[in-house]
């Protein structure tokens, strides 16, 4: 009885692992569900866009001015030179009424001299306390304070020497001398006024250079930068022209135009570009710029950037790496990794896979 019922026990075991054999191969066999077919929206990628030529017009400045003034304030004897003068380096401009500064002078020489006087009595002094010294003639406090008052002798002769050099370099403040060769462009006084001391008196415009000076809106100075050539001509002069390169981009608008200032220095300009004289300039829009996509297209994954490129034939999508020149908050300029003809998917991206299909619900072209 017993031997019948583990018997009977084994053969039932037996059949429970002959089902779970079976339904163990069941569920292998069985394949896993296809992944969802995704709808993303694209866009086609196509060549950049030729930019258009910016165009402006301004005016011709000295690259480098300067405002002559005195150190001193004084009464203006004389201006020797007027608008539009040329002059040479260390040449004379104007000059003030120096008498009040040669009369400081004499004084401070009179001053030097009754010093001098001074010393030579007390190094007399002091040589005959030292041989009346040797000879234990004298004291050695007689001695002693003979050498203080030709220490202190000397000194009174520095600080007076010091005053005299001082006195002869005020005189030498009322000469205005120009510190460069260039051209007088304005002036701000006349002979017998009297000037405060960094009141400009002539301004002159170094011959170093020519700037074209440009007032360009803002739109437009996002697509200029230190150092892209220019190329400036002069306005109704035929064949007049310049190679130039933005030298400076004001950093703030003018409050009343709303423009910025840009300067533009010319190489080797002809003398034909005379201050003042208005110009044109034309900066070349640089062909074959960089593909532009949709900010949204970009994903990030693995460390770098990349966007979901359609398959066009079996409409499955792939991750793409890409080189990202710039990218704002609407655009994206691709240096490398796209072509021209690609399909990018611009929304939708943050649920794909490598190799799932999708289903496009708006293509576009950009």
């Amino acid at each position: 009885m017993r031997r019948s019922e583990a018997s009977s026990r084994l053969g039932c075991a037996s059949v429970a692992a002959v089902i779970a054999l079976v339904v163990a191969s069941c569920n292998r066999e069985e394949k896993a569900p296809p992944p969802p077919v995704r709808f993303v929206r694209t866009v086609t990628v196509e060549p950049p866009r030729q930019a258009p030529d910016l165009t402006f017009t301004g005016h011709i400045e000295p690259q480098d001015q300067a405002a002559l003034a005195f150190r001193i304030g004084g009464r203006l004897a004389e201006r020797l030179v007027g608008v539009g003068a040329s002059v040479r380096e260390g040449e004379t401009v104007a000059r003030l009424d120096p008498e009040n500064e040669l009369n400081d002078l004499r004084s401070a020489q009179a001053a030097l001299t009754a010093a001098q006087g001074d010393l030579r009595k007390a190094d007399n002094q002091f040589q005959r306390q030292s041989h009346l010294l040797e000879r234990h003639i004298t004291t050695q406090a007689d001695f002693e304070a003979a050498n203080q008052a030709l220490t202190a002798a000397r000194a009174q002769v520095n600080a007076a020497q010091a005053r005299v050099r001082s006195a002869e370099d005020v005189v030498g403040f009322t000469t205005l001398t120009a510190d460069a060769p260039g051209i007088v462009t304005r002036v701000g006084a006349e002979p017998s006024e009297v000037v405060t001391a960094g009141r400009m008196i002539v301004q002159l415009a170094r011959r170093d250079g020519r700037d074209a000076v440009f007032e360009i809106p803002a739109e437009r100075v996002r697509q200029l930068a230190p150092g892209m050539p220019v190329r400036v001509a002069l306005t109704g002069e035929g064949g007049a022209e310049a190679a130039g390169r933005v030298r400076e981009i004001a950093p703030q608008a003018d409050p009343v135009t709303r423009t910025f200032r840009i300067r533009v220095g010319l190489t080797d300009p002809s003398p034909a570009f005379r201050l003042g004289a208005a110009v044109s300039g034309s900066v070349r829009a640089g062909g074959g710029g960089a593909i532009t996509i949709p900010a949204t297209a970009l994903t990030q994954r693995d460390q770098g950037l990349g966007v979901w490129v359609v398959d066009p034939k079996n409409l499955t999508v792939s991750l793409r790496k890409l080189d990202v020149a710039s990218s704002d908050p609407a655009a994206a300029k691709i240096s490398k990794g796209l072509d021209i003809g690609d399909i990018v998917v611009t929304a939708g991206a943050g649920l794909l896979r490598e190799g799932q299909r999708v289903r496009l619900i708006g293509a576009e072209s950009r």
